[in-house]
């Protein structure tokens, strides 16, 4: 049943009730049958699965067996580094996704305390978990309403409900019914669950409780949202699979070559006849151990294991800048996916808007000011000097007012728009002053509130909706002095009342009326004097136009979606440029009556969407996933928390935030604002480019040792490079200068891109540098062993050793930047990084001169002669062109 369209009594009768209560034992049949009041237990998985998950990445497998290989060739240096680097990134996954399973927890946590119900006709206090389908609860201002609840009796009572709506203004509720396609920010017949009353009293029809509530339905969706996997982790995965075919077809390729061009190893396999252990022995003599530890070398010399150690790295010091501008980082992953959103969604109230209600425009005595401020601070201008007809509207401001200003704090106590009124009034010098003898409440009917004061004799009050105010009035004050109010007046205050109501202000009308000789209050609101009008709005907050600006530039798309009514969205989003010609705003209604594929077809034209629900938001964004885009979902309310979930990167407001919204986040602002979110974006498209930099060099510098020996292979040389010192040309090139480059300074130029496709492969625009720069490599090392072969193999062999380490050595200056070569880039400026090339230099000599390990690595002194040979290959790793195609491939 929509109990929202049901009368009060229809309501009753369906749950069979009574407006006096349930019985204490029908209550507790009733708990027995729908279960207690509170959201279902989240079990999240335990520490030890959360463990064994962050092993499932084809790339960690890799590395894996990298591991056993190095260890089984007795290699335990590279063994311990693949080790723990592996260890490292699985317990650091393992924190981030615990924190991430806090959701539920939080949502658990939000179930009000204690509820006042009607049993047995008498009212009692009771645990909220104890409010079952058909009780009576009692609301009064403060209160925390336990369960969704059919209005059935109210005395200006007003509910907020940004949590669930994300509306900024309280909602005002009544016992009428509403529409059956009303939203649920415009059931005003109902009270939802954790939604907090503002003002007045009423009595309400338990309707739903528990996981069946508006509330639950929203943590039935965060329990059933799977995390999306990242842009990063998708492309580091493709890496992972492309590198693992690619190192052991080229290994088993070479292996193969290698008993080709080796003739006792080919003539023992030729020559065999059956005698297993007779093979073996004459492999074994003819050398094949020898080629199969080369190919092994190769094999895990190729795989770049530093990369998820960079990854990590690079993406904790992002997460370090970012918490610098004020943007918590709870996912790490979430640092680079935010530098590849190409949507942003964002909420209105408290993101795009203060989240405080500002009186902004004035009418009385016909002259219309403006009002300066900033939310609830009581420092402002006005546009003019007050008339008498203004400062009487601000008085009737001030004590028509139920709000409590606390200026120390800039904040209000109650209702945001009669603390609005309370400011306007301050900045103005008014306060209250005159003693409240009466009043007459608001309520839904005369949509008036009058209150009645002893200000020099007995004076009512009156504010309201403008066309109400106007209806009860006879006469206006213009000039001081009270006149009649003609139709000709009347047509000029509803015209302004229209216009203002037109930029989304929320108006109210204002009157007094003298009381010479007592009062009736059936007589009050009758032959009043009309004073004027006050327009109030949320305010946009002055930072996001530019923020939405930078955007734009950016190539990013900005989209509203909020729970507050059109015309206020629409009003905001022109304000502050979101919509552009041609854009198009739709209702939660719209939505609703729209398949998913009309929706993934519409979407693309739309900037606002307005009134709309959770369910709303959650199909938005997936249909703008649908198409492609990498989505980033802001907000700070309960309802925003399921949409924060789906989305590739979730953004939740710190100060104005619920627990849950932070709690299904990636991100929380620790200010709540919007323009933060562009720092973040720039910082996390820095990250990826200090990123694929790293890709770029792990790659270069790891694939020219294949390339090398496959020629010496093909033109009948020896083998250039014995196993160990393959592996320490992988450990000392790919280890500390790999780290500290993802230790560089950010690029200043990454806003000038667009944002990258969703599907882009991480080599996008780097795959000619890693050939040319590893052919280079090859090149230089091949010349040097060329060189030193009259000398003997060791000594061959120690010029292509070294040639190799310091070509790569010097290119990893070259891979810093995608737009500066390494001549202008600020060569000083990564001190990490010149610490750990002087640190790879030192350990080269120390393996070429210290007499014991020569024996180790296979090395020979090296001459004046030599080095000259050596430092002038080895130099072409920093060549500009290599940068020059970098950048080349980078706008491409």
């Amino acid at each position: 049943m929509k109990f929202y369209a049901a009368s009060a009594e229809e309501s009753l009768k369906k749950l069979g009730s009574s407006p006096d209560g349930l019985s204490s034992a029908e209550a507790e049949k009733r708990l027995q049958e729908y279960g207690p009041n509170k959201f279902q237990e989240h079990h999240p998985p335990s520490l030890l699965h959360i463990f064994i998950s962050q092993f499932k990445s084809f790339i960690v497998f890799i590395l894996i067996a990298a591991l056993v290989i190095s260890a089984l060739l007795g290699e335990w240096v590279d063994a311990v580094v693949i080790g723990v680097i592996v260890i490292f990134n699985a317990l650091f996954g393992t924190f981030q996704e615990y924190r991430a399973e806090k959701a539920m927890e939080a949502l658990e946590q939000m179930t009000a305390p204690h509820a006042k119900v009607l049993r047995n006709g008498r009212e009692r206090v009771i645990p909220a978990d104890g409010v079952v389908p058909g009780d009576i609860v009692v609301l009064d201002a403060g209160d925390a309403v336990p369960a969704d609840v059919r209005i059935i009796q109210a005395f200006s009572l007003h509910c907020n409900e940004a949590a669930l709506t994300g509306e900024s203004v309280p909602d005002a509720k009544f016992s009428d019914s509403v529409g059956l396609k009303a939203t649920v920010g415009d059931r005003n017949s109902m009270a939802y669950a954790h939604t907090t009353v503002t003002s007045g009293h009423g009595k309400g029809l338990v309707t739903a409780t528990g996981m069946h509530t508006e509330m639950g339905k929203i943590a039935g969706m965060i329990q059933t949202i799977r995390d999306t996997e990242t842009p990063m982790t998708r492309r580091l995965n493709e890496l992972g699979k492309k590198l693992g075919a690619l190192v052991l077809i080229i290994s088993t390729l070479l292996f193969l070559i290698e008993i080709v061009e080796t003739p006792a190893v080919l003539g023992a396999f030729l020559s065999f006849s059956g005698d297993i252990s007779a093979l073996a022995a004459s492999l074994e003599a003819g050398g094949i151990m020898e080629l199969f530890l080369v190919a092994v070398s190769l094999a895990v010399s190729a795989i770049p294991e530093g990369l998820p150690a960079v990854v990590t790295v690079t993406l904790a010091l992002g997460l370090k800048r970012m918490a610098g501008e004020k943007a918590v980082v709870r996912k790490l992953p979430a640092v680079e996916t935010l530098g590849s959103t190409t949507v942003i969604c964002t909420d209105k109230t408290g993101t795009l808007t203060r989240n405080e209600m500002m009186v902004t425009h004035l009418y009385a005595g016909g002259k219309e000011v403006n009002v300066t401020g900033e939310g609830y601070a009581t420092k402002g201008e006005f546009s003019s000097p007050l008339n008498a007809e203004l400062k009487r509207l601000l008085f009737i401001a001030a004590h028509c007012n139920d709000a409590e200003l606390i200026e120390e704090d800039n904040a209000i106590i109650g209702d945001p728009t009669e603390g609005a009124l309370a400011v306007a009034a301050e900045k103005a010098g008014i306060s209250k002053g005159r003693h409240r003898v009466d009043e007459l409440p608001f309520d839904s009917h005369r949509k008036l509130m009058t209150t009645i004061h002893d200000s020099r004799g007995l004076m009512a009050m009156c504010k309201g909706a403008p066309e109400t105010v106007l209806g009860i009035c006879e006469s206006i004050l213009i000039n001081g002095k009270e006149m009649k109010l003609t139709p000709a007046m009347r047509k000029r205050i509803l015209e302004t009342n229209l216009h203002w109501a037109s930029g989304a202000l929320r108006n109210l009308g204002f009157a007094y009326k003298k009381l010479k000789h007592g009062y009736e209050k059936g007589s009050v609101e009758k032959g009043m004097v009309f004073v004027g009008l006050a327009g109030m709005i949320d305010s946009a907050r002055p930072e996001a136009k530019f923020a939405l600006a930078k955007c734009r530039t950016a190539g990013i798309r900005v989209i509203m979606i909020t729970g507050d009514n059109p015309a206020t969205a629409v009003a905001i989003g022109r304000e502050l440029g979101l919509i552009e010609e041609g854009d198009v705003s739709l209702t939660g209604a719209q939505v609703e009556r729209m398949s998913d594929e009309a929706l993934r077809e519409t979407v693309d034209d739309v900037s606002v969407f307005a009134r709309v629900s959770p369910e709303h938001k959650l199909r938005i964004v997936q249909a703008l996933q649908a198409r492609g885009e990498v989505v980033a979902v802001t907000g700070d309310g309960v309802n925003d928390a399921p949409a924060l979930k789906t989305a590739d990167i979730g953004i939740a407001m710190g100060i104005t935030g619920t627990d849950v919204s932070k709690e299904a986040s990636d991100i929380i602002l620790e200010d709540d604002n919007f323009a933060t979110i562009v720092k973040a974006v720039e910082e996390g498209r820095r990250v990826y480019g200090n990123i694929k930099n790293f890709i770029k060099y792990l790659l270069s510098a790891n694939f020219d040792e294949i390339i090398v020996v496959a020629v010496a292979a093909f033109v009948g040389w020896p083998l250039p490079f014995i196993p160990v010192q393959i592996l320490w040309i992988n450990l000392i090139t790919d280890g500390f200068p790999a780290l500290a480059l993802g230790m560089d300074p950010p690029d200043p130029d990454v806003m000038k891109d667009k944002p990258r496709l969703k599907e882009e492969s991480v080599f996008h625009g780097i795959l000619p540098v890693i050939i040319m720069a590893g052919g280079l490599a090859a090149i230089s090392s091949l010349i040097g062993f060329w060189y030193g072969l009259p000398d003997g193999i060791e000594k061959a062999r120690t010029m292509a050793f070294t040639i190799s380490v310091l070509f790569e050595l010097g290119f990893v200056f070259n891979c810093r930047s995608a737009h500066q070569s390494v001549f202008n880039g600020g060569f000083l400026s990564n001190k990490w990084l010149l610490a750990a090339v002087g640190l790879g230099l030192v350990l080269q000599l120390s393996v070429i001169y210290i007499p014991f390990l020569q024996v180790m690595f296979g090395t020979a002194p090296l001459g004046a002669v030599d080095w000259v040979i050596v430092l002038v290959a080895a130099s072409l790793g920093m060549v500009p062109l290599l940068g020059n195609m970098w950048r080349k491939g980078k706008k491409a």
